[in-house]
């Protein structure tokens, strides 16, 4: 028997909700880890020598840690099926309003970061990630919810396959880059005010070094950006076919647009003599602030074209 739309609707909800769930003790692990690799960092700070080893607190970290990993592949798992029960309540792609947009940016951000898990010791910052992840589904299920319903007309394309996936994807692995760049600066930080064997800001410390942070967060902008290229592109060609001009300085469109300017400014910084490290990192999270201001403070503060659509 198959399902019909209602239940496939609760089904999706209670996935959602268990993702939730699940995301918040991955969390509380990844939180434990980090607390018992800080504690590493101090007590061979207090030994007086870096290269002096700490076996049993560090074997529970790395216990914690995969026991976290695990948790947050079964959450990724759990979001995945909330949103695909989503899409065959809806009859449709689950991505026409707020809610579903933020289902499926907490989905392409998670599956982000287990991707870059499976090759680099990017685990580190596991506890950011997820805690986004959290706190973006927390606030779909609580203040965007929109029962699953037909959408509005001028969204009945395929554009809005093609358009808001591709931003979607962005989003996802702009996330997994924002981070990485904000414990780039932070442990760079770190390394300039260390002297000797004696570190400081034991946190820090303990994070990846940031040759690896940087590749981290560089991988994630040099394969976001072009997506999020894209994903303008398609929404001035969509925007032709629905209102008759490519372009015309909605506020949606002039914040993606300004969000493209940032992502590009940070990627020709990071190539530029002078620029590189930390000055460049710093337009990579204004371009963040701009992808968050665009799909938040636009679509809830600012009337525009994009209005009825909540996307």
């Amino acid at each position: 028997m198959i399902p019909d739309e209602q239940t496939l609707a609760q089904l999706s909800d209670r996935l959602v909700y268990s993702a939730i769930a699940v995301y918040a003790l991955a969390m509380l692990a990844y939180a434990a880890e980090t607390a018992g690799r800080v504690a590493g960092v101090s007590r061979i700070a207090g030994a007086g020598t870096v290269g002096t080893a700490v076996t049993g607190p560090h074997d529970r970290s790395r216990l914690l840690g995969a026991v976290a990993t695990s948790l947050t592949v079964l959450a990724f798992l759990l979001n995945l099926g909330g949103v695909v029960t989503r899409g065959l309540a809806a009859g449709r792609a689950p991505w026409g309003n707020m809610y579903e947009f933020v289902l499926v940016c907490a989905l392409a951000a998670g599956a982000a970061y287990l991707a870059f898990l499976s090759r680099r010791p990017v685990r580190a910052f596991g506890v950011w990630v997820v805690a986004i992840v959290l706190l973006a589904l927390g606030l779909a299920v609580t203040v965007l919810y929109t029962p699953a319903g037909d959408l509005v007309p001028v969204l009945d394309s395929y554009w809005l396959v093609i358009h808001v996936a591709a931003a979607i994807t962005a989003g996802g692995v702009f996330t997994v880059g924002a981070v990485a760049t904000a414990l780039y600066l932070v442990r760079h930080r770190q390394e300039r005010r260390s002297t000797g064997d004696a570190p400081k800001g034991r946190y820090a410390a303990s994070l990846p070094s940031t040759r690896t942070l940087e590749q981290v967060a560089h991988t994630a902008h040099i394969f976001a950006f072009p997506i999020w290229t894209f994903a303008v592109i398609a929404g001035a060609i969509w925007a032709e076919n629905s209102w008759g001009r490519y372009w015309g300085w909605d506020p949606k469109e002039t914040w993606a647009f300004i969000t493209w300017v940032f992502y590009a400014a940070h990627l020709h910084a990071q190539a530029t003599a002078g620029w590189r490290g930390v000055r460049a990192s710093w337009f990579a999270l204004a371009g963040y602030a701009a992808f968050l201001f665009n799909f938040f403070g636009v679509n809830l503060w600012i009337t525009g074209l994009h209005s009825y659509a909540g996307v």
